[in-house]
């Protein structure tokens, strides 16, 4: 597939090479043309000097035989109107934003404009960290019966398996954040450094989850 980004920033760079290395052709767009030098000098993709969202820029980069557009710069609007453009204009497939003010990415998920609220992400990871403790609710049935959490878990949990985590906790592990990204863990999946862990569990529960999640494994059980 050719894949259009807009943004060369770290972010944008970042995808680049991974979407190249991936085996799809990559064009990159940037107001400075210094930007160009995070791709590195193995970057094989276009580099295309100009606006984003202009449409000869665009027709520059290869829109018109593009399967996905990635919008990632450090401006909202130029990030919202450029995916736009490339969904109407251009009849892109793929578009995806990176938003920085939550309450408009909100907006645009309305109008059909899969969007990225770096902000927001960015801030509720760094709370998790800078206060680590008790589950956060980030879903509840209707009945409040059972809820999606994520549980913080003590350092000693690392190395160990899903499996153990669920049998010594009672809990069903529903995926992992690793790296910003989404996981579905097997049972033989390990816990990393890092990995937030989101569980399914009872609300009467909590307390309990917690306390098993602070206190760490058992001697021995890997």
């Amino acid at each position: 597939m050719h894949i259009v980004i807009m943004g060369c920033g770290r972010v944008g760079a970042a995808l680049a090479q991974t979407l190249e290395q991936q085996g799809h052709t990559v064009a990159v767009i940037d107001q400075d043309p210094t930007a160009f030098r995070r791709l590195g000098s193995g970057f094989g993709g276009r580099r295309v000097t100009g606006v984003g969202f202009d449409q000869d820029t665009l027709r520059e980069a290869g829109i018109e035989d593009a399967g996905a557009f990635a919008a990632v710069s450090s401006g909202d609007n130029s990030n919202i109107i450029a995916a736009r453009v490339a969904r109407e204009m251009f009849s892109v497939e793929n578009v995806a934003a990176r938003i920085y003010d939550p309450k408009r990415a909100e907006v645009y998920q309305r109008l059909g404009i899969p969007t990225v609220a770096t902000v927001r992400w960015t801030a509720d990871q760094m709370l998790r960290r800078l206060l680590p403790s008790g589950a956060e609710p980030l879903w509840r049935d209707p009945s409040g019966g059972v809820q999606l959490a994520e549980v913080h878990t003590t350092p000693s949990w690392i190395g160990h398996r899903i499996s153990t985590l669920q049998e010594e906790t009672g809990v069903r592990v529903a995926f992992l954040t690793r790296l910003g990204e989404a996981i579905l863990p097997t049972s033989q999946t390990v816990l990393q450094e890092g990995d937030l862990v989101h569980v399914m569990m009872r609300t009467d529960e909590i307390a309990k989850v917690e306390e098993a999640f602070a206190e760490g494994p058992e001697e021995g059980g890997h």
